[in-house]
């Protein structure tokens, strides 16, 4: 079961922490893409609403999941503290704690990331809405 300890560390959180470089890139490449679109190059307001919400799923899905990947992280951490106190039953209250505590950090990891996906998220949505008005006043 020490094995759990790594999957907690490097599993989890790292796969949060990816999971949040890859929002933030995709964030940074849909805000320089919405700098650079004309929406007067766009015949119909399908096919404009297609490319500004490209690759938002990515956000949204991150946004959503994060916090489950952290709940994980902490379910495996608190099984992994049960464990050893099984086998220890020597463990005082301070290692038990802190075995708790550790664990509770990838739920704390997976909210950050959450939260800051959902904020980029909803910036980028709003930013394409305004794009796709701006489209729907040119066009009358």
């Amino acid at each position: 079961m020490e094995w759990l300890s790594g999957v907690i560390d490097y599993g989890v959180i790292g796969s949060l922490l990816l999971l949040s470089v890859i929002v933030v890139a995709v964030g940074l490449e849909r805000v320089a893409f919405y700098r650079s679109v004309k929406v007067t190059d766009y015949s119909d307001i399908k096919s404009l609403e297609l490319v500004l919400t490209a690759r938002l799923m990515v956000i949204g899905s991150v946004a959503s999941n994060a916090p489950f990947l952290g709940l994980l992280g902490t379910v495996l951490g608190v099984m992994l503290t049960f464990y050893r106190m099984g086998i220890d039953s020597s463990l005082d209250a301070g290692k038990i704690m802190t075995g708790l505590a550790l664990a509770l950090k990838a739920t704390a990891a997976g909210l950050v990331v959450a939260m800051v996906a959902v904020v980029i998220y909803n910036a980028l949505l709003r930013r394409a809405k305004v794009l796709m008005l701006k489209w729907e006043i040119a066009h009358g």
